[in-house]
């Protein structure tokens, strides 16, 4: 039916963006563009939860900017509830996870913090 296909195109899921821009104009727009959408994970690695129409737009607006012959955007999906395991210099202060889900102590694969 027509409103259960609505329904999922407008259902906002958990998407990685990711890009390899070649000049650096063109780098300056597209994270412009980018951050209008998505939370910065990396550099050019960003969490993006947005339904489908969303992510048309988005690639729209990208499309307008980039040169494909030298440019590489890439969306890919998350599953629901996922959750990244994180070594090294934390991107988001402590406490806060894109999931909303955190691992208790000892489970995740990064070192266990002091208290400060």
């Amino acid at each position: 039916p027509e409103g259960v296909r609505n329904m999922a195109i407008r259902k906002p899921l958990p998407r990685l963006l990711c890009y390899d821009i070649g000049d650096p104009k063109r780098l300056g727009r597209v994270h412009r563009i980018v951050l209008e959408y998505a939370m910065p994970v990396q550099y050019s690695v960003y969490y993006l939860h947005a339904d489908a129409v969303t992510v048309v737009r988005l690639c729209r607006e990208l499309g307008e900017v980039i040169d494909p012959r030298e440019d590489d955007i890439r969306i890919y999906p998350l599953p629901e509830g996922a959750r990244a395991e994180v070594l090294g210099r934390q991107g988001l202060p402590e406490g806060i996870h894109l999931t909303g889900v955190s691992l208790p102590d000892g489970l995740g694969c990064g070192e266990e913090r002091e208290e400060s």
